[in-house]
């Protein structure tokens, strides 16, 4: 996923969306399920090639843009199943690369409370995604995705003040990835050739943090969280980006919701401060939610 937090493509800086998520302590009532539409839009026109802040002009402004559908289901009070399906496009505002577009990966999560005491509360929970088109992955910065299997494990921990709903949460994740192959004899990477076209793409861990107010009809919260590849390259100078690149960017924002019945809608602004093989995005999210019953 946000985010998983999944990475949309090089320089998107790890798009993520939030309603009943992988990355909150909100969970859906047994029975219920809310179905959220969102669109993200995240751009850059500045990126670190290495350490090296840089502007390319024969990209100008690179944009990824994604509308995505996302169920959040109770299956009891303290477990849900989250759902998601992005499509995902890409331009850029000067240059002869060409969008790419498509439906990206499919990602699910289980989401459990093991431990609720008092308002404080420990949640685990295991999510995997997969593609489900033949899009490329080695075109970046254009491509929609890295064309991984990944599997991911986070815990999270909460607090929320019972009378006052202010809340804290902190969560961290380590997300496996796949090999992948690429439609190229050699490549490459790691300062060395490799002649296959199967590319080992780094393994990742994210932390992040939120301080919040939920209310029975609205939440509002500010937020930071740090996305990491555990290893890998950087790019060369002023070559392209390639999936072995160690991808790192440091994000901060805000998010808010609010849906008084079974209808509702959220949104969400994010900014990246500081990053490594990454560009320097500044993202929006809205969306809007649906909420209702199953019937038994």
């Amino acid at each position: 996923m946000k985010r998983l937090f999944i990475v949309m493509g090089f320089l998107c800086a790890y798009i993520n969306v939030q309603a009943q998520m992988p990355n909150d302590a909100i969970y859906m009532p047994k029975g219920t399920v809310c179905v959220g539409t969102m669109y993200t839009h995240s751009s850059w026109s500045q990126y670190w090639e290495n350490t090296l802040k840089r502007e390319n002009l024969n990209i100008g402004t690179h944009t990824t843009q994604s509308v995505m559908v996302m169920p959040a289901i109770g299956i009891t009070d303290r477990f849900n199943v989250i759902l998601s399906l992005p499509y995902v496009w890409t331009k850029t505002s000067a240059g002869n690369l060409m969008g790419q577009k498509g439906i990206q990966d499919f990602s699910a999560w289980l989401k459990v409370k093991a431990v609720n005491i008092k308002g404080f509360s420990v949640n685990g929970l295991l999510g995997a995604s997969i593609p489900v088109s033949k899009y490329v992955p080695d075109f970046l910065p254009m491509s929609i995705g890295l064309q991984c299997r990944v599997v991911t494990g986070r815990v999270l921990l909460n607090y929320t003040h019972p009378k006052t709903g202010l809340y804290v949460t902190a969560h961290g994740s380590y997300m496996w990835r796949s090999n992948i192959n690429v439609d190229r004899d050699a490549y490459q990477a790691d300062g060395r050739v490799y002649n296959t076209n199967e590319v080992r793409v780094p393994n990742a861990y994210d932390l992040g943090g939120r301080l919040g107010i939920l209310k029975q009809k609205w939440q509002t919260e500010v937020w930071a969280e740090r996305n990491s590849c555990v290893n890998g390259d950087n790019i060369r100078r002023n070559d392209m980006p390639f999936p072995t690149n160690n991808m790192q960017a440091t994000m901060v924002g805000w998010y808010g919701k609010f849906q008084p019945k079974a209808l509702g809608v959220n949104a969400r602004v994010g900014y990246v401060t500081n990053g490594l093989n990454a560009g320097q995005s500044t993202s929006y999210m809205v969306g809007v939610l649906y909420l209702f019953g199953v019937r038994k």
